[in-house]
């Protein structure tokens, strides 16, 4: 087969599986709902810079993933299939940026390793499937990686360093840690000092250009802040800009208030939500070790900037599973070399083979569980809203997802266990986008929540929101009143009170029911 056309069959079948449910789910809480709230209310008041959730200013985050949400919905023009595209374009360009970053280091043959290995992790497609800015900010700092890549492996240019420190800039605006990617010069600049004819560049590059880059890529939000700062310094507009620059930044970090997580926390994830790659970790640290102790450069920067991402983010007491995610694409570039040969060991196919068969056993096992209706499982469903039916038809997928994992398995055994191994996550992902999320859809966003409550109180009636949570704004069926987010609940109920009196026969007041 000519290599553009599989290149081109495997680009289509990996878009596939990343975009399998987009517009047949809706934003599904925590995260999904408020950033499309604050899209849409861009989109409906012109207000680009400060993001709103309600009436009240969304002060949490930079709009940046915003802004791209609602380019998404004036391209496509509905919120269905808008709100998901821009982690579907992020993942497919980082599984781009990861394949060429790793046949520039180690030679055309790496490409495809290295993409694989990003695709055999939980985490990356997981995110790749949801609206949260995680998977576009690791876009960004592969793309500030993969540019200095370019300088120090390569041709010594001022763009490419400009053009890391713009990616950095920019993901540092999007989400306050992008500028990590820059740190990667340090265990370069070591391994050039420690062994000097390790074929590591020689030092005269002009890394000074980082910083004009990572300034420049900050403006694209910090400028247009400053000026309105400048011009308009109303007592709500530094407040924000307060909260966001400090609050949501350093302290967020030096002295976190929610997600605390012992210093430990990140091996677990990575020994879970990594998996199946995970499962070469004994094999790949003491060859990664060998190549570090041997001095090579491109492995130095590579995992030493990994080293310095875990760091920086243990010692933080506020740990969250996807704080790490950036480290991944480094990770596989950096297993790339090594993994082409591991696969040939037998004893690395028989625990990939194992993993598969667990994946499939386990569908299965869930499959017979929903399908009998289990009492834990119907207890469960129960208790979250979800009506008992929908355990059948839930049944049935897992059902021939756990048998069409087993046939692949028995089909490739050894000799073939990555094809069957991509071939069961194929399914998992097909299986979780296409029936999976659909199904718990409705409830879980909250969609048939509002549809009952306008029912209840009919189509001429005013709506009211006191204790509310952001997936009761978006799926209410008409323009709903709120009395503010982080406001204090007395303060709620108060202005609720003074609304609901003004027109008793026709406002109602949907209050969360631990507010009562």
């Amino acid at each position: 087969m000519p290599a553009s056309l599989f290149w081109l069959l495997a680009a289509l079948a990996i878009t596939c599986v990343l975009a399998a449910g987009i517009g047949l789910r809706l934003p599904l809480p925590p995260d999904e709902p408020r950033f499309v709230l604050a899209a849409q209310a861009m989109l409906d008041t012109g207000n680009w810079l400060l993001p709103h959730r309600g009436s009240e200013l969304y002060a949490e985050k930079p709009p940046v993933f915003m802004w791209l949400q609602a380019a998404s919905l004036a391209v496509s023009g509905h919120w269905d299939g808008a709100f998901l595209l821009p982690s579907l374009l992020a993942a497919l360009l980082t599984l781009w940026l990861t394949g060429d970053m790793a046949a520039r280091l180690w030679g055309r043959s790496m490409r495809l390793p290295a993409i694989l290995a990003l695709l055999c992790c939980i985490q990356f497609v997981l995110m790749a499937k949801r609206a949260q800015i995680d998977m576009v900010l690791v876009a960004l700092t592969t793309t500030a990686l993969w540019a200095l890549c370019r300088c120090l492996f390569g041709r010594a240019q001022r763009r490419w360093l400009l053009l890391a420190g713009i990616a950095a800039g920019i993901g540092t605006v999007t989400k306050g840690v992008g500028f990590l990617p820059l740190l990667a010069v340090l265990p370069w600049l070591f391994a050039r000092w420690r062994w000097p004819a390790s074929g590591a560049t020689p030092p005269a590059r002009p890394l000074w250009w980082l910083l004009p880059g990572l300034v420049l890529g900050t403006l694209v939000w910090l400028g247009p802040l400053c000026w309105a700062l400048w011009h308009h310094p109303d007592a709500q507009l530094q407040a924000y800009a307060h909260e966001l620059l400090f609050k949501q930044t350093g302290t967020r970090y030096a002295r976190a208030w929610h997600h605390i997580q012992p210093a430990w926390y990140y091996l677990q994830v990575m020994a879970t939500l990594w998996l199946p790659a995970a499962l070469l970790l004994p094999w790949l640290l003491p060859a990664w070790w060998r190549q570090l102790r041997l001095g090579e450069p491109r492995q130095w920067l590579l995992l030493g900037w990994a080293a310095l991402v875990l760091l920086f983010f243990s010692a933080s007491p506020g740990k969250r599973e996807v704080y790490l995610l950036p480290m991944l694409p480094a990770l596989c570039v950096a297993a790339a070399p090594l993994l082409p040969g591991l696969l040939q060991r037998p004893g690395v196919r028989r625990v990939l083979l194992g993993w598969s068969l667990l994946l499939g056993s386990g569908l299965l096992i869930l499959g017979v569980l929903a399908s009998t209706q289990h009492p834990a499982l119907l207890a469960n469903l129960l208790r979250r809203g979800m009506p008992a039916d929908l355990l059948a038809p839930a049944g049935q997928g897992l059902l021939g997802a756990g048998i069409g994992i087993v046939l692949l398995c028995a089909l490739t055994r050894l000799r073939h266990v990555l094809a069957g191994l991509l071939g069961g996550l194929a399914v998992l992902w097909l299986l979780h986008g296409l029936l999976i999320m659909p199904a718990l859809s409705p409830y879980s966003s909250a969609q048939q929540l509002m549809a009952g409550v306008g029912q209840q109180i009919g189509p001429e009636a005013q709506l009211g929101l006191v204790a509310w949570r952001e997936q009761n704004l978006l799926q209410a069926d008409r323009k709903a009143v709120d009395f503010g987010f982080k406001r204090p609940l007395a303060g709620q109920w108060q202005a609720a009170q003074q609304w609901a009196q003004q027109a008793p026969q026709q406002r109602w007041l949907l209050v969360l029911d631990k507010a009562i």
